[in-house]
């Protein structure tokens, strides 16, 4: 144990600071004094029990007094520590594998090694912002060959817990994204487990879009299961669609893609590996991915998603997966709804056969539940679609969606937000363009995903002819200074839509 001048009265202040950890001492602290400890410093907090690293943040104000010492939230709860216990402090020893980060900065090639050393230290939370930044910049822009791509899949594979169904076929579906209200997990998921598939869904919540599935999902239903909860649901019901984020099923992805979120970055080959990484943990056998290819979606050319099609199958190989990747149609948004109470309902409309049910999300879930039949081997090829139509159109594939949902804890209906406005067409003519990307942030504007009931109802897609005055979309928000703020975006960006 620490010296005993190093002994510091933990004082808790409620600061939250996502997952960094942060440590809070006063600048006339003895310890601080004693160590030559500065601000930002990273250091190690230790009880009886266990130890974290933290940035150091230093006061000069009352808040703390010389002896006491102060956590965010996040690093509270790693420590389990309670007000008034005794804390330890020390200097971080030297974190070896941040030489492997330095070596891929200057374009040097790791091995499986380099980076499984990299992700045990990511996951027991070694790695402060600035190096998880420093990481994930080092991989962007194809700087992971495919080799590394696998090597770094099979080092977040075994960072965290993996499941075993005991089942010969495990199947799984992933879109790379980039389509606001694309949500079709929901809608496969109930139809190939209706089918009889076992289908473990994780899923993440919104990186760069206005919804992730998972929070579309935690608006009908509970998503933040344990490993042991999940195991349950499925058993019951051969499926789930639950959050991944507390399984921990590739932990270090969780906390890369909070980073990514923040710069705004998505590395093919951290794509790769964490999408890969993931279902491989959740102990799937059969995976579907979706590129969808467009001018303002993720993916921008064939070309591009071609050569990401090769790599993930390649990698799929690599750590024992079945994959099958298919390019689609990403040109404008899916469905109607943009944000998780809007998507929700879409599927509702979708699973129960409503005739206004969005028809571009129907197809396409009826497209990717019949790949993924196809893939299993359960269902003839050429005869996918057409069985997932039957599933779909018999009302069993709603009755096994409710049971799902149930089965993780609850089933409530989506309640939109209070406030709106109806954005109206100033010209006549035929609609040529949606900005994807511009259309998602009006959406995330608005409050989504944080405000579930928050986002974007569409009412039109390309190629409609459009009246004047015609309701091309009404924007959703939980209250008027986010409604305003989204409209002052749309005053500012007139191109969201296009009409020729």
């Amino acid at each position: 144990m620490e010296q005993h001048s190093n002994i510091l009265k933990y004082k808790h202040l409620g600061i939250y600071t996502q997952n960094e950890n942060v440590v809070y001492m006063r600048e006339d602290c003895h310890v601080c004094i004693s160590e030559g400890f500065e601000a930002l410093t990273r250091i190690r907090i230790s009880n009886t029990s266990t130890s974290i690293v933290a940035s150091l943040n230093i006061l000069n104000s009352d808040i703390l007094m010389p002896n006491e010492i102060g956590l965010s939230d996040s690093a509270a709860e790693k420590l389990n520590v309670s007000p008034n216990e005794t804390l330890y402090v020390s200097h971080l020893e030297p974190i070896e594998s941040l030489s492997h980060v330095r070596a891929k900065i200057y374009n040097q090639k790791l091995d499986y090694k380099a980076f499984s050393e990299i992700i045990t230290d990511i996951v027991e939370g070694d790695y402060s912002n600035i190096h998880l930044s420093a990481f994930i910049t080092a991989c962007a822009g194809d700087r992971l060959d495919i080799n590394e791509i696998s090597d770094l899949t099979k080092a977040m594979i075994a960072s965290g817990k993996q499941l075993n169904w005991n089942k010969e076929i495990v199947v799984d579906k992933h879109c790379i994204g980039g389509l606001p209200g694309n949500r079709t997990t929901p809608l496969i998921v109930a139809i190939v487990a209706a089918y009889g598939l076992t289908m473990p869904k994780t899923s993440s919540r919104a990186i760069t879009s206005p919804a992730g599935t998972a929070d579309t999902m935690e608006v009908l239903t509970n998503v933040t299961l344990s490993s042991e909860e999940i195991k349950n649901v499925v058993e019951n019901e051969g499926a789930c669609i639950v959050w991944g984020g507390t399984a921990q099923l590739s932990p270090a992805d969780d906390v890369l893609i909070k980073i990514e979120k923040a710069l705004d970055i998505d590395s093919e080959g951290q794509l790769i590996a964490s999408v890969l990484s993931k279902k491989a943990a959740a102990g799937s056998t059969h995976v579907v991915i979706d590129i969808p290819v467009g001018e303002t979606a993720k993916v921008r050319s064939t070309e591009m998603a071609q050569q990401l099609k090769e790599h993930m199958e390649t990698v799929g190989k690599a750590v024992g997966l079945k994959v099958k990747v298919v390019i689609t149609d990403g040109t404008q948004p899916v469905g109607r709804g943009i944000g998780p109470t809007l998507e929700a309902i879409d599927i509702l409309k979708v699973l129960k056969n409503e005739a206004n049910a969005p028809k571009d999300l129907l197809e396409r879930a009826l497209f990717l539940a019949g790949e993924l039949l196809e893939l299993s081997g359960k269902v003839e090829k050429g005869k996918g679609r057409r069985t997932a139509q039957k599933v779909l159109e018999s009302g069993k594939a709603y009755e096994k969606f409710i049971a799902i949902c149930k089965a993780q804890g609850r089933f409530s209906k989506p309640v939109l937000a209070p406030y709106k406005i109806e954005i109206k067409a100033e010209k006549s003519g035929v609609l040529k363009r949606i900005d994807n990307r511009k259309i998602a942030k009006l959406a995330k504007l608005s409050g989504a995903p944080q405000s579930k009931s928050a986002g974007i109802s569409l009412n039109v897609h390309l190629n409609d002819k459009i009246e004047k005055d015609q309701l091309l979309y009404t924007l959703y928000a939980e209250s008027k200074g986010e409604l305003n703020y989204a409209m002052e975006y749309y005053k500012n960006h007139n191109d969201i839509i296009k009409i020729n």
